[in-house]
């Protein structure tokens, strides 16, 4: 079955090919924020799982998203603009080997540029939590070997993205050698989760100096806040910002239901109309369509 769109794995390779350039991922988790994203030109996006759990399910990161819920957010995500890659969030892959395998593919099949595979044991909880439990090296291994398999199968570009979360539990070198089994079965990308120190930061980018470094950005997590010029000198080659929707979201939110509740009344301060906002999730391109296919139902929005 061939892959619908490879545009964004291959635009992600293109931007990593530049050594001096780092490609900064905004956190994403559904259509208006993706769109948000897209309309101030961001690159690159990322779907985070943490994200994607709270809007989608109304839970906590705790392992309760499934390959479904996973998969349709990401696909969906994807396709508002394909030529822009979106890294994505599949958390353990799901399941064992055969079930990573359908994951990857599923993932790949859905316009995703790369995605990260972590060695949590199957009940696992968002990085940034503590008291996560780790699975075996040849467990985890066994799930970059299925979903490198996979990928290939698939006569994809998506990039595979290892991701250790043994830092809390078993120490920096325990992950460092985790990752350096994930080079050599093939992994594009590595992400040390929950580096605690710069200077862990600097020994994992020199150690990995010929493998894209992903930095995972979450203000008031584990991780040292840094910006972008920041993680750019340390060596990373990508970062991300799960959280930035998220928090923008929840004050935002917050503050206008609380008006709501106080007043009565919605407030109006610097308030979008409906077309205003529709405008920003394709209300122009859609009536372009429409017309050019000779629909007449929306002649007057």
């Amino acid at each position: 079955m061939p892959i619908i769109s490879d545009l964004g794995p291959r635009r992600l390779r293109e931007l990593l090919k530049d050594p001096d350039k780092i490609v900064v991922c905004p956190g994403v988790y559904d259509g208006l924020g993706a769109r948000l994203a897209l309309s101030l030109g961001f690159e690159a996006m990322y779907m985070t799982g943490a994200g994607t759990a709270m809007s989608k399910l109304g839970y906590a990161d705790l392992g309760i998203a499934t390959l479904n819920d996973m998969r349709a957010n990401a696909e969906m995500i994807a396709e508002l603009n394909p030529s822009v890659p979106l890294i994505a969030d599949a958390d353990t892959g799901y399941g064992g080997p055969i079930m990573v395998a359908r994951t990857v593919s599923q993932y790949a099949r859905s316009g995703v540029a790369a995605l990260h595979i972590e060695d949590q044991i199957q009940e696992k909880r968002c990085g940034q939590l503590l008291g996560k439990q780790i699975v075996e090296r040849e467990v985890w291994y066994s799930r970059l070997r299925a979903a490198i398999i996979a990928r290939d199968d698939a006569g994809s570009e998506m990039m595979i993205i290892a991701r250790t979360d043994a830092r809390e539990g078993k120490g920096f070198d325990e992950a460092v050698e985790r990752l350096q089994g994930a080079v050599k079965l093939g992994a594009d990308i590595l992400f040390l989760e929950a580096l605690q120190t710069h200077d862990e930061a600097r020994k994992a980018c020199r150690i990995f100096k010929d493998t894209p470094m992903l930095m995972n950005m979450v203000p008031g997590g584990v991780t040292p806040n840094m910006s972008v010029e920041q993680a750019k000198e340390i060596g990373f080659r990508i970062i991300i910002f799960p959280g930035v929707c998220i928090q923008g979201a929840l004050k935002g939110a917050l503050n206008s239901l609380s008006k709501l509740k106080e007043n009565g009344l919605q407030a109006v301060d610097n308030l979008s109309s409906p077309k205003e906002a529709f405008m920003l999730c394709g209300l122009k391109e859609s009536l372009q369509l429409d017309k050019k296919a000779g629909g007449m139902t929306f002649d007057k929005v």
